[in-house]
């Protein structure tokens, strides 16, 4: 016979162990790969999305995603320019829990995140006090690096064209799926390949020595070194950046820039103040780029940030390559070019944009 008590405590105990396994967040439906090599859980469907790096939330832009985005960081307008809110206009009253490496995890809550998106080097008491929350999190570096390197700020990078055009496109794909856009983040890979190509053909017979030498401009001095996306952005357009031996993100000095006496100055549209400043200061003046009126300011889409950006290789190494060899792109239309990018991915164009 049926012992129904002995029948009736075994489906007690399913039930129990039942209501263990599934009351747990729903973003235990599946497991991604974050960019320093965590594997997170998340909903097999993300709805809502908090982002906390900037990088991530330009791509996001650009895949159509923000209807998910319930925050955002506090330093937005500061890292992408004042002017991006023209390319999402929701910006400005999203809520913002906190920023590139702070969070302030009462406010942040409140917007009941399925993930959360940081910085690769947030830290790293950061993501711990926000995975103690019960949310996930999820970093992306854009860069391809050994687990030892992939939460620095400045990593150190052996290969550095292979490191971040694998690193972009794991960041791309993974920010993709993430965001149910994954058919919107391959195209997104693939006009940055067409555009690089196009590129490396017209300026493959430039050797080394011939190269321009060229300085990235930043306020107080700063720029960028090796084992950075500007760098490479750089070689790509047939430059040589003369920060090279410098490693990453750093404050140089006057006395450096005056001995790298560099050909052509170029200054990202995030900072125009920086061009005058140049102009005015008696202690650049003897600088050739300075001398020649060789400095540029970089129009929006070549973001030449130290992480790598989709439209900074599908359009920034163009505009760069055109700026420092126009002859070999006479036929590069840079008004067209930036239309058809900006149609496609921030659905205005880019004179409207501006």
């Amino acid at each position: 016979m049926l012992n129904i008590g002995r029948l009736t405590s075994v489906a007690k105990i399913v039930i129990a162990i039942g209501s263990l396994l599934f009351s747990t967040p729903a973003w235990a439906d599946r497991v991604v790969t974050d960019q320093i090599g965590r594997q997170v859980h998340i909903p097999d469907t993300v709805n809502r999305v908090v982002i906390l790096q900037h990088q991530t939330l330009n791509i996001a832009v650009q895949l159509d995603a923000m209807d998910k985005v319930v925050g955002v960081l506090d330093e937005w307008k500061k890292q992408l320019g004042a002017s991006y809110v023209r390319l999402a206009r929701q910006l400005p009253n999203l809520p913002m829990p906190g920023g590139l490496t702070k969070v302030n995890i009462e406010e942040l809550l409140k917007l009941k995140p399925d993930v959360v998106f940081v910085t690769n080097y947030a830290p790293a008491d950061m993501v711990k006090q926000i995975e103690d929350a019960g949310l996930s999190v999820v970093a992306i570096s854009l860069l391809d690096v050994p687990p030892e390197e992939a939460a620095k700020l400045n990593p150190s990078v052996k290969d550095e064209p292979a490191a971040i055009d694998s690193g972009f496109a794991t960041g791309v794909r993974l920010i993709a799926d993430v965001l149910g856009r994954k058919d919107k983040g391959e195209e997104m890979i693939a006009v940055t390949k067409k555009t690089r190509k196009l590129v490396a053909d017209r300026l493959a017979d430039i050797p080394e020595d011939k190269r321009v030498p060229v300085y990235m401009a930043n306020p107080d001095l700063t720029t960028y070194g090796h084992g950075k996306y500007t760098g490479l952005m750089m070689e790509r357009a047939g430059a040589r950046n003369v920060a090279n031996s410098i490693a990453g993100f750093k404050q140089v000095t006057m006395e450096d820039v005056l001995t790298w006496n560099p050909a052509v100055i170029f200054v990202q549209e995030r900072y125009p103040a920086v061009v005058e400043d140049i102009k005015k200061a008696a202690s650049w003046q003897t600088v050739d780029a300075v001398k020649n009126g060789q400095i540029y300011l970089m129009p929006e889409y070549a973001k030449a940030w130290g992480y790598p950006m989709p439209e900074a290789m599908a359009l920034g190494e163009l505009w760069m390559a055109k700026e420092l060899y126009p002859e070999r792109f006479a036929d590069i239309d840079m008004q067209a070019e930036a239309n058809a990018y900006y149609k496609e991915f921030y659905r205005t164009d880019y004179r409207a944009a501006q």
